[in-house]
């Protein structure tokens, strides 16, 4: 298994209006990311997914995160999303989303969840919140997991703590409130797109 997109970095869209998700996707496109993430606690995120993926569909990986339920796993596919973040390991929604083709990265926070999500078919898993347990956590359990399970870092990922949890073993992360916080121009979104991916690549320079 490998993360399917060039950079494993996913903007997290929290509280984005659909009047502004275009504008900030194709912000974030433009500087790099490959992989959008709208989170179903957002305002009419249906519409936002929808004119995300009709206007940067082709360029990035766009989908659905606080993913809960194999009904919104359905919403998610007949919008054109193509990829399930979940908070949680719940075996019927991995199963949903494999159904319908859409990756999936997904929220565990013990190896007991961590196992449970790959029997389940998850291609992805997602320790949350990710500086709550820190690096030293995620060293401890990478060398559990297959060495070829993509691991993200979520929840208090910094463009200054970045290196830390990819040193630990991370093969990348989801960045939320320190990338786009709902308020916000497109071009602070670009600024601080810039900083995570400037972090990112210094990282594997």
């Amino acid at each position: 298994m490998t993360w399917p997109t060039a950079l494993p970095l996913v903007a997290i869209l929290r509280g984005i209006r659909p009047d502004e998700a275009v504008a900030h996707t194709q912000e974030l496109v433009a500087a790099g990311f490959d992989a959008i993430e709208i989170p179903l606690n957002s305002p009419d995120w249906q519409r936002s997914i929808a004119d995300t993926v009709a206007a940067c569909g082709k360029q990035a990986l766009i989908g659905a995160g606080t993913v809960l339920s194999e009904g919104l796993v359905d919403e998610v596919a007949s919008l054109g999303g193509k990829l399930i973040v979940t908070p949680n390991t719940d075996e019927t929604v991995i199963r949903r989303s494999r159904d319908h083709g859409l990756y999936t990265a997904i929220g565990f926070a013990t190896p007991s969840e961590a196992f449970a999500a790959l029997r389940a078919g998850a291609q992805s898993l997602k320790l949350f919140p990710s500086t709550t347990f820190g690096p030293a956590y995620v060293k401890a359990i990478r060398a559990v997991l297959p060495k070829d399970v993509p691991l993200l870092a979520v929840g208090g990922v910094t463009p200054d703590n970045l290196g830390t949890f990819l040193d630990a073993g991370c093969t990348g992360a989801g960045l939320g409130s320190d990338l786009y916080k709902p308020g916000q121009t497109p071009a602070q979104t670009r600024e601080r797109a810039d900083a995570f991916i400037h972090a990112y690549r210094q990282h594997h320079a």
